[in-house]
């Protein structure tokens, strides 16, 4: 059973929301994230990516990179300005990309519940980001970045949050990338009797945002409330049902054909998949690889049923590694090795393209996407998918509502 409360929000003034709003944190660097954030001193990112505003070259986990944050969330919340809300509410958060909508629920969950399995993970953490996130955390006393969860769809949540789409928005804007943003408030009422039904949601699962539950898992250590319904035992989390999700792939391109020719690497891949030469980009279902070598396209694809492998084995991005990455690239830990790089699917084909072009004897792989079953089914075998499996879009934006603690 799942701990899913409204709560009440921090949030800026609707005609503000577009200015406020950001990307997250962690998918742009700091120059990408000083040009977004540029001529408009209200963006989000002067919070979550303090060190645009500081001289270039800063070291990112200096004592006056996490000042800097507070200092920028003090500034917003009166400048933009940013109110807290008189009551505890959810917010039901639209997004649309290219056509596609979906529809989730901004709300607190449980860190005990992270901590006892019931918010469940599917990707390792690294100490450095959670170091990072549960200082960035503890600064602000907010938890500004949502955790992007799904649940197993169910009857009675769907149609509380289609009755609450009957509502007005208090926030409708699209952002520069083109995607459309729209919240809604839920009453008090309506929430509390939301989160009673959520009460039947047996899991929430991690998609995206591992970091930030672990390090709101670390705040509540360090807070040490005795109380259960304390703010810094929750953190901020938006949930979507896993029949909305879409995940792109996440590719890879390889540096180097680890002192092979190119003739010798497709023998020694043509000893395990069958590979033809393709004008298609992308494959057409799992088992397959579409692969950009010397600047021709070829699928590969298993000669094998990969139904019979377990159930991490059997993963495309696992196929490739076992069977290519390690025994004929010598890639044998994809997170440390740098001779490979995992390229977003959102970047499309022609990215892969310009990589490979660009350094003759390289080789990337175009991948078919991980499934949100097979995540879900992961994460309840207690198992950790390998690195860079999934790619979801789109992306929650920093900002439209915070947890205060």
């Amino acid at each position: 059973m799942a701990t899913f409360l409204p709560f009440a929000a921090l949030r800026p003034n609707p005609e503000k929301a577009a200015l406020v709003s950001a990307v997250p944190y962690d998918v742009v660097n700091s120059q990408e994230a000083a040009w977004l954030a540029e001529g408009n001193p209200l963006s989000f990112l002067h919070v979550s990516r303090p060190e645009i505003d500081m001289a270039p070259g800063i070291d990112l986990h200096s004592d006056e990179v996490y000042e800097q944050a507070g200092k920028a969330f003090a500034r917003l919340i009166e400048e933009a300005p940013l109110v807290v809300e008189k009551e505890k509410c959810f917010y039901v958060y639209t997004l649309v990309m290219n056509g596609r909508s979906q529809t989730g629920v901004f709300g607190v969950a449980s860190a005990e519940e992270y901590r006892n399995g019931i918010i469940k993970k599917h990707e390792k953490t690294r100490q450095d980001k959670e170091d990072d996130r549960t200082r960035h955390v503890m600064t602000l006393r907010s938890h500004t970045g949502p955790a992007f969860f799904t649940y197993r769809p169910n009857a009675a949540v769907a149609a509380a949050i289609a009755k609450a789409m009957e509502e007005a928005p208090l926030f409708d804007f699209t952002s520069p990338d083109g995607i459309s943003h729209t919240i809604r408030r839920m009453n008090a009422a309506d929430s509390l009797a939301l989160a009673k039904l959520f009460e039947d949601v047996p899991f929430f699962y991690i998609a995206d945002g591992h970091h930030r539950s672990a390090a709101a898992a670390r705040t509540a250590a360090e807070c040490a409330d005795p109380d259960p319904m304390a703010e810094c035992n929750f953190f901020l989390a938006c949930a979507f049902p896993a029949d909305e999700l879409a995940i792109l792939p996440y590719n890879r391109f390889v540096h180097d054909l680890n002192g092979k020719s190119a003739a010798e690497f497709l023998t020694e891949v043509e000893r395990i998949f069958n590979i033809t030469a393709t004008s298609c980009k992308t494959p057409a279902k799992g088992g397959e690889f579409a692969m950009y070598l010397e600047g021709e396209w070829y699928s590969v694809a298993c000669r094998f049923d990969p139904a019979e492998l377990g159930v991490i084995e059997r993963l495309d991005v696992s196929i490739l590694q076992d069977n290519i990455l390690a025994p004929i690239l010598g890639i044998e830990d994809p997170r440390t090795d740098n001779r490979i790089e995992f390229v977003g699917g959102i970047r499309g084909a022609a990215e892969l393209e310009k990589l490979v072009d660009a350094k003759p004897g390289s080789v990337a792989f175009s991948m078919f996407p991980t499934t949100v079953e097979q995540l879900m089914d992961i994460a309840d075998s207690g198992n950790i998918m390998p690195p860079k499996s999934t790619w979801f879009e789109p992306k929650l934006r920093d900002g439209l509502v915070s947890h205060n603690f």
